[in-house]
């Protein structure tokens, strides 16, 4: 089913909004899709105005950046440390925007957009001693 992505029927104190409109159709939102850890797998949405979008439905492979040397490097990860977005990602292992991520090279945090861009980018991150 699709999302409404306008305006509430309610004003913040409660009372009934009353509009001039109805709703349109560029108002339209879609369900987040969780991008799983398993074998490559992505699926192309069409958007307004033909564009398209290319979401992952699951993947085990990362573009990590080292900015130390400006290195990048494409590797898989095993799972997800942290995810500041919902701590109960973590568990099920779902990858989204800024979820720090094990890989062989270490700690790397996501900068990509999963359910949009297509890819995994992520930066390394650097450990403290």
């Amino acid at each position: 089913m699709a999302l409404w992505q306008g305006k509430s029927k309610r004003k913040k104190t409660g009372g009934r909004r009353w509009y001039a409109r109805g709703k349109r159709k560029r108002e339209i939102g879609k369900e987040s899709v969780p991008v799983l850890i398993d074998k490559p797998k992505t699926k192309k949405v069409r958007g307004f105005g033909k564009n398209q979008k290319i979401k992952i439905l699951s993947t085990n492979i990362i573009n990590v950046t080292d900015s130390a040397t400006g290195k990048t490097t494409k590797t898989p990860f095993k799972n997800v440390i942290e995810n500041s977005a919902n701590p109960h990602y973590v568990r099920g292992n779902i990858v989204t925007k800024g979820a720090i991520l094990e890989t062989g090279l270490g700690k790397a945090k996501i900068t990509s957009r999963p359910g949009q861009d297509g890819v995994l980018n992520a930066v390394l991150i650097k450990e403290h001693k």
